[in-house]
C-alpha cells in the first residue's frame, strides 16, 4: 500500500492536527472530541452501531487511534477506521464509510494511512473481524491483502439472527 511514502511516523506520533491528502481524499487523526462525529457516521451502517460514549472511552486508550477522511472539497468526514496497536500486532475495531462516499475509493485511502500508521508504531500484521456475509467489505479486504485466519460464531447481533464473522489478516512487513 503505501499510499503516503514518509508519513507512517506522522500518524504513529501525533494523534491530532494531522492531516495528509491521499489519491484526492484528505486523512486526518482525529480523538475523543471527535466521539460524536464518529457515533452519527457508525449509527446508519452497523444495526449495533457504538454510541458516542464508547468511541470515547476507547479513544483515550494507549494504542488507539482514529483516522477520518473525506473526499477532497468535502468538509465533513464521511468516513473513519479505528485501531489499536499492541506490540507488533494492529487490530481493526471499526471501520465505516458513509452511503455518499462508497466505492469513491476513500475505504482503501483509510486502509492505506491505517496500514501506515500501524507499521510506524510497530505493528507487523493487522487483523479485523467481517461478517461471513459482508460481501463488499470482505472484497475490499481481500483485495487488499487480508486472508481469513479464523471464525467467531455468532459474534455479530443483528436482530434474532446472530451472524458469524470472518477473522482475517494481513502481513504489514515490507519487503
Amino acid at each position: 500500500s503505501g499510499a503516503v511514502s514518509g508519513d507512517a511516523g506522522v500518524f504513529a506520533r501525533a494523534r491530532r492536527e494531522v492531516t495528509v491528502m491521499s489519491k484526492g481524499f484528505r486523512i486526518w487523526s482525529g480523538g475523543p472530541r471527535d466521539a460524536a462525529v464518529l457515533a452519527r457516521l457508525h449509527a446508519p451502517v452497523f444495526p449495533d452501531a457504538w454510541p458516542q460514549e464508547a468511541f470515547r472511552s476507547v479513544l483515550v486508550r494507549d494504542g488507539v487511534n482514529v483516522l477520518m477522511g473525506a473526499r477532497e472539497g468535502v468538509k465533513q468526514a464521511e468516513g473513519f477506521i479505528l485501531i489499536r496497536t499492541v506490540a507488533d500486532e494492529a487490530e481493526v475495531l471499526t471501520f465505516c464509510v458513509s452511503a455518499a462516499a462508497r466505492r469513491s475509493g476513500l475505504g482503501s485511502a483509510l486502509l492505506d494511512i491505517a496500514y501506515d500508521t500501524a507499521r510506524g508504531l510497530g505493528a507487523d500484521d493487522m487483523f479485523l473481524e467481517v461478517g461471513e456475509k459482508n460481501e463488499p467489505a470482505f472484497a475490499l479486504y481481500k483485495r487488499d491483502g487480508f486472508v481469513v485466519v479464523g471464525r467467531r460464531a455468532a459474534y455479530y447481533h443483528h436482530g434474532d439472527k446472530p451472524a458469524d464473522a470472518l477473522v482475517m489478516r494481513k502481513s504489514l512487513k515490507q519487503g
